[in-house]
């Protein structure tokens, strides 16, 4: 884990080689952070992969959050290794919610503009499933992703099951105990 001295010299050597890469870094419980303009992810991660001397190639995971009420409401976080050094950092896009206001998902189940972000696939194979997952779950869209559909939610789900504004509710589950109780069980 680079310390914060040295979270500052990659966040001025990302600036310098990308203007405006990095908006601010973040190092929280011994853990290095780049908070990164969404617009220029990709590059990035790409200078962190392949520049000398940093060699981040490993890409551990890459994961969603929902901010709600924040703004910016999401974020993308990305968890890279230097396998060689023994060092991780992590790299995290904000992104605004164009749905603002009236919702991602309307009455009539219509899906309203989603943020998006580049795909890292490219640069980083192992993200595919989890880019895929991220939208499956947070309406967080990848743009140049090779197969961007749902992964674990059935095809036509109306929603984004992990943001913080989804409705909780849902069936019953059917226990020894409460079968009885639950009109029409055994059909």
């Amino acid at each position: 884990m680079p310390d914060a001295p040295g979270l500052e010299l990659i966040a001025q050597e990302l600036n310098a080689a990308q203007p405006g890469a990095v908006t601010e870094t973040s190092f929280d419980r011994e853990i290095a952070t780049l908070i990164v303009d969404p617009d220029k992810v990709a590059e990035l991660l790409r200078w962190l992969r392949d520049t000398p001397g940093q060699e981040y190639r490993f890409l551990a995971s890459v994961h969603g959050a929902d901010y709600l009420p924040a703004e910016p409401r999401f974020g993308v976080h990305y968890e890279l290794l230097c396998m060689a050094r023994v060092e991780r950092i992590h790299v995290k896009a904000l992104l605004a919610d164009p749905a603002a206001g009236n919702g991602a998902v309307n009455l009539d189940g219509e899906v309203g503009p989603l943020p998006e972000l580049d795909s890292c696939v490219e640069l980083f194979p192992t993200a595919e499933f989890q880019e895929r997952e991220i939208y499956d779950f947070f309406g967080i869209r990848f743009r140049g992703h090779p197969d961007l559909r749902r992964i674990l939610m059935p095809e036509d789900y109306v929603g984004w099951p992990q943001r913080r504004d989804f409705p909780i509710g849902g069936e019953p589950v059917l226990f020894t105990h409460n079968e009885r109780e639950t009109p029409r069980w055994y059909e």
